[in-house]
């Protein structure tokens, strides 16, 4: 059987710079296994996905560089996955460089470079500046130029 690489993530507002650590992940080797962190996981890191779990998952295992998502509950998770699925290589984001290195005593431990201008972290910033009242004048703005798109044609 050939190289099993483990990662983990939020995914959350899944964009292209998770789909490009991924397919960079399964280029290691030749089964990709996702740990997709759970809702209640994230509340313990202080993180709050503007996404649900469920469907984070569901993203993750629709993509075809990925072979097995499962959830994540845990920290120690990681060393028992890698047990239990005879992982080679763990892989992730260069965010995490150096925290991961305990599991070098098991598996290759692989830091990847994140894409540059994109960020989920800066994405849910811009989101957060859209209040209700912005929220309305973007629409009463689109609804103004789709009438003079109207008039126009």
């Amino acid at each position: 059987m050939g190289k099993t690489v483990l990662t983990y993530g939020t995914f959350d507002l899944f964009h292209i710079g998770h789909l490009n650590i991924l397919k960079r992940l399964r280029g290691l080797g030749d089964q990709l296994i996702v740990g997709v962190s759970t809702d209640d996981f994230n509340a313990i890191k202080g993180k709050k996905p503007v996404v649900p779990f469920e469907q984070r998952i569901e993203i993750v295992r629709a993509i075809r560089y990925v072979d097995l998502a499962i959830p994540e509950d845990n920290w120690a998770q990681k060393r028992e996955d890698i047990e239990k699925y005879n992982v080679d290589v763990f892989g992730i984001g260069e965010d995490w460089k150096g925290k991961f290195d305990d599991l070098e005593d098991k598996v290759e431990v692989v830091y990847l470079p994140r894409t540059s201008g994109i960020s989920t972290t800066e994405m849910k910033r811009v989101l957060s500046a859209f209040d209700e009242r912005h929220v309305d004048e973007l629409k009463r703005t689109l609804d103004s130029i789709s009438q003079i798109v109207k008039e126009l044609s």
